[in-house]
């Protein structure tokens, strides 16, 4: 290991201890040259995980890509960036848990929301109408009443079920 100090490449672990669970060893370290301390993680090499899109097209897992759907259907809600972080945490250790070393966007969209649901059901809509492709108001009012947090009787039902055709109706007209 090079010293970040005075680059030396001799030093000596002075603590290691076992931190994510297991996942990674985090070490102490001092320089012999400079005696400086500093810290290294140690975790195992895995190859990336592949996902296969819906069209065919495989291409790496990016959790860059899986941060940025949360936080943009999170948006404007009162969701912490360490649930967030969270929910990142335990898509990715589910994936990972898998010995297989390929999975589908399917797969990954379904554990985005479930994720989505424990932690703000607005969010888990908003999620929902783009991954599930909502087209109709309708749409997202069965999501709701799937949630449970929204009861809405037959006659409230037909009502909604007219405006969404009527505004589509509307739209096509344009």
């Amino acid at each position: 290991m090079r010293c970040p100090k005075c680059g030396g490449q001799d030093d000596k672990v002075i603590d290691s201890r076992s931190s994510k669970e297991g996942a990674t060893i985090r070490r102490r370290r001092e320089c012999l040259s400079c005696e400086h301390r500093f810290t290294t993680y140690e975790q195992i090499e895995q190859e990336p995980l592949m996902v296969v899109k819906r069209d065919g097209r495989r291409e790496a897992f990016s959790k860059e890509k899986l941060i940025s759907s949360l936080q943009r259907a999170c948006q404007k809600r009162p969701v912490s960036e360490d649930d967030l972080a969270s929910a990142v945490e335990r898509i990715q250790d589910g994936l990972a848990g898998s010995f297989d070393r390929e999975t589908t966007s399917g797969a990954i969209g379904e554990r985005v929301m479930r994720e989505l649901r424990k932690l703000d059901p607005v969010a888990y809509v908003r999620f929902a109408s783009i991954y599930r492709n909502f087209e109709e108001a309708t749409d997202f009012v069965s999501e709701v009443e799937r949630l449970g947090h929204l009861p809405i009787d037959d006659k409230r039902q037909l009502e909604l079920i007219e405006e969404s055709e009527a505004a589509a109706r509307g739209r096509r007209s344009q």
